[in-house]
């Protein structure tokens, strides 16, 4: 039995959770600012309230408000070196650096310019004026810095690499080359068109997202996050592995109201990973599946992650349409992390938990059933048509509501309206700060898109990448010329090296890049690529996220494994390493429904046949590489059956009706095989 690790308090997870999530690690303020910060915030989170439910203001003056406030606030909040947000150097005026106040200052006047001019902007789009360049630059410097100090170096860099190539486009090499912008064209099309800053990419954090950050910090606040964490610790905690098995379970169940993997890992690993390494799983394996389970969160429905409403805008089609389509994906993933934790339990004997160190499902419902009605509420607004942000009003007024009949049973009428006021203070001021570092992190995603809009980069790559597949392909046809039959045609393996590099691009380019942003700019770098592969729009959109969420759990920049191999004193880079393993299903269903897009329910050719052959096809097919990784099924595998199941996996998941029957009866063998031998007597030696 592997020993416990001690638990970690409020203040150590806190802690641990600032080390690896850059858009936790807030300064130490003074208390004015404390008091300036917190009033602006929660007005913030009012505006938003208020607007989701009686109308939105005019898009330029809601983008423009909602970026400058956000701002002024990130200087406010974020030190300049993440090593002295608990100090301050040099001159400062109430604890903050002058330097500070003047970028949060220049940061907010800027955002509030375009706004300002907007009556007009028709005479000074392409023609502007010097103020104009001006304010442009400095809230091109001051969004820079503000995502630096939010989130980290790589979105900046991104940005600043996109700028250059707007500016130096004469001399980029081959297809590359473009005509170039000199300063005040980019500033004009990146700050005072709608193809730049002020964009969809802001407009839908404004519009949506902030939405349901709030939601989120509200649902936990009247307790629906613990009741997740009971209900799967009833459901799940009785079976083999059951600590990893609640893991997955009550990770899945946050993601519909949470869209950040480090704070799930956090949130729920405090009890689970200690719970997993008492019942003798190994530290970086209990690490692995809590960072693996919770990344899951961005892929499930409503939420994914605010993704969804990226969606909406991009792809011009219903919310609902986007959550139905996502349902078997975000299912895939879960299962693939179910049945290895299982097989691996089984491997090592262990158990579930006691009957008397479980919950009573009953009791947990019962005790808790109220926190669970915003989120039915929200699903059923959403999914009977109406906009996302009216939903998120009334799902938010009803948390509010649960709240103050929490509060007033628990102390009283009189104390309760108190507590409840105090409380609804508390989580509009923490959904407020939580959006901060989105805010500023769209805004910037502006500028590559606007970039992308002004030079044509986009389908250049595409170009690039498509030519590069067919001839890889061409390549690898002749090689295999030699089979008497045809095994792939030269357009499926061009559409097979096509998706191959465009997953690895969106891996990099999602390492340390948040979920939203990477997004993002995988649609207009990365989609272009597979829509020239005749990929239909919705499928294309689901491939390239679903990559950029796996940077999570890819090393060296698994910043989900980290944290929690942080909270169990584990190797960070081996417990990337396994939790990447364990989301082999969000690796591999991907290339599934692009080749066989029935498997998202809502493509334009579904059809119920193909859907059902690529689901078993991928369940058998996630059973078997997992067994083959595991090196377990019924029992433990002779080597050659480790060599045999993932190519019986690659079959059956390849959506064709006589490859997956192929697959499917080499793992039928080996399953007859094993059940035989574990009758006969003493099972082989396994598979080294």
């Amino acid at each position: 039995m592997t020993e416990t690790p001690p638990p970690l308090s409020d203040d150590e997870l806190r802690a641990l959770e600032e080390e690896y999530d850059p858009e936790a690690r807030f300064r130490t303020v003074t208390r004015p600012i404390a008091i300036l910060s917190g009033v602006v915030l929660f007005l913030l989170s009012v505006y938003h309230f208020y607007t989701a439910g009686f109308g939105i203001p005019r898009a330029t003056t809601h983008r423009g408000l909602h970026m400058g406030v956000s701002l002024f606030i990130v200087y406010l909040s974020f030190s300049s070196l993440a090593r002295n947000r608990h100090k301050t150097d040099g001159f400062a005026v109430l604890g903050v650096p002058v330097t500070d106040w003047m970028l949060a200052i220049g940061g907010a006047v800027s955002a509030f310019y375009v706004p300002w001019i907007y009556s007009q902007l028709a005479f000074r789009v392409g023609n502007p004026l010097p103020i104009d360049i001006v304010m442009g630059t400095v809230l091109l410097v001051a969004l820079m810095e503000a995502v630096r100090r939010s989130m980290g170096w790589p979105l900046p860099v991104i940005a600043a690499l996109f700028i250059a190539y707007a500016y130096f486009g004469k001399s980029m090499p081959g297809i590359l080359v473009h005509p170039g912008a000199d300063w005040a064209n980019i500033v004009n099309h990146l700050y005072l068109t709608s193809q730049g800053i002020y964009g969809t990419a802001l407009g839908v954090i404004a519009t949506y997202v902030f939405h349901f950050v709030l939601f989120g910090v509200m649902a936990q606040k009247i307790g629906l996050g613990q009741l997740f964490i009971d209900l799967a610790t009833a459901l799940a905690g009785r079976f083999a592995g059951g600590p990893a098995k609640v893991s997955v379970v009550s990770s899945a169940m946050l993601g519909t109201i949470s869209g950040s993997s480090i704070a799930n890992t956090v949130t729920t690993g405090a009890l689970t990973i200690p719970a997993m390494i008492k019942i003798g799983f190994k530290r970086h394996f209990a690490a692995a599946v809590e960072a693996a389970s919770s990344t899951g969160g961005q892929i499930t429905p409503p939420v994914m992650g605010a993704v969804a409403f990226l969606m909406v805008e991009y792809l011009g089609i219903p919310l609902r349409t986007i959550l139905i389509a996502a349902v078997v994906p975000a299912f895939m993933h879960f299962f693939g992390v179910l049945v290895q934790v299982h097989l691996e339990a089984k491997r090592l004997g262990i158990r579930g938990l006691r009957q008397e160190e479980l919950p009573k499902a009953a009791k947990v419902l019962r005790e808790g059933w109220l926190s669970v009605f915003p989120l039915i509420l929200l699903v059923w607004m959403l999914m009977s048509g109406r906009t996302p942000f009216l939903s998120a009003f009334w799902a938010i007024a009803a948390c509010m509501v649960v709240y103050l009949i929490q509060r007033v049973m628990a102390a009283g009428a009189i104390e309760g309206i108190k507590e409840t006021a105090a409380g609804i203070y508390e989580g509009f001021v923490a959904g407020a700060r939580q959006s901060l570092a989105v805010t500023a992190a769209a805004a910037l995603v502006g500028v590559v898109i606007g970039v992308v809009t002004l030079t044509g980069v986009g389908f250049k790559i595409a170009f690039m990448v498509t030519s590069v597949a067919q001839d890889w392909a061409t390549s690898f046809h002749g090689v295999l010329a030699v089979l008497p039959f045809e095994l792939f045609t030269i357009q499926t393996l061009t559409l097979l090296f096509t998706l191959l590099m465009t997953a690895v691009v969106c891996v990099l380019m999602g390492c340390g890049v948040p979920t939203t942003a990477n997004y993002i700019i995988m649609v207009a770098v990365a989609a272009p690529v597979l829509g020239m592969m005749n990929v239909e729009p919705l499928v294309a959109h689901f491939f390239v996220f679903y990559f950029g969420v796996l940077a999570d759990v890819t090393p060296p920049v698994a910043l989900a494994a980290y944290a929690g191999a942080g909270i169990a004193g584990a190797n960070g880079f081996k417990a990337g390493n396994t939790a990447f393993r364990l989301s082999m299903g969000k690796a591999l269903v991907p290339f599934v429904f692009v080749f066989s897009p029935s498997l998202l329910l809502v493509t334009q050719s579904f059809t119920l046949p193909d859907f059902l052959l690529a689901f078993a096809g991928a369940v058998l097919g996630i059973v078997a590489l997992s067994a083959a990784i595991t090196n377990w099924l019924l029992g433990p595998l002779l080597l050659v059956e480790r060599m045999l199941l993932p190519a019986a996996a690659l079959m059956m998941i390849a959506p064709e009706l006589v490859s997956t029957l192929i697959g499917a009866t080499i793992l039928g063998v080996v399953l007859l095989r094993q059940y035989l031998a574990g009758r006969s007597g003493p099972t082989p030696e396994p598979a080294t």
